[in-house]
């Protein structure tokens, strides 16, 4: 599978929400948001030093990003997990729980990864900025945590 590019259309998506405006957990589909800017941003667990520093990095900007796209953090961890990582960090951004790995898969951030002489899959931090049209507006692959919320208010200018 080719990897997204910008320019393309988003594939489309479908999952529970977690957090935000959609509480333990409402159903969602891209089609939903039609006319808006979405955020997607996939990362690899929830609860995890990269990961919270991502999450927290978008919240402390939030009053900015809101006014501007909708966003969505995507994993492949459950309602339950990303219920307890919402509130630990209050974090004000839904998340979208994957663990059936469509997304991932979808968006082709499903990679072999390695670490410590042993390679495995996992996600790839990526992020991807779909326009009011549907069509990827940026595509952002293998993200510093802590440059990331900078990067996606800036692309989003």
């Amino acid at each position: 599978m080719s990897e997204l590019q910008q320019g393309q259309s988003a594939p489309h998506f479908h999952s529970v929400a977690v957090g935000g405006p959609y509480g333990d957990g409402t159903s969602v589909q891209l089609s939903d948001f039609a006319g808006k800017n979405v955020v997607l941003y996939f990362y690899p667990k929830d609860d995890t030093p990269g990961c919270t520093t991502q999450a927290c990095g978008l919240r402390d900007l939030w009053d900015a990003l809101k006014a501007k796209a909708v966003v969505f953090g995507i994993s492949i961890d459950s309602e339950k997990s990303h219920r307890k990582f919402i509130d630990k960090f209050e974090l004000p951004f839904p998340l979208l729980s994957d663990s059936s790995q469509e997304l991932v898969k979808a968006y082709g951030v499903w990679v072999e990864k390695s670490m410590y002489g042993k390679t495995y899959m996992g996600t790839e931090r990526s992020t991807f900025i779909i326009g009011p049209d549907g069509v990827l507006k940026a595509v952002f692959r293998k993200v510093k945590p802590a440059e990331h919320a900078q990067l996606v208010l800036d692309a989003l200018q």
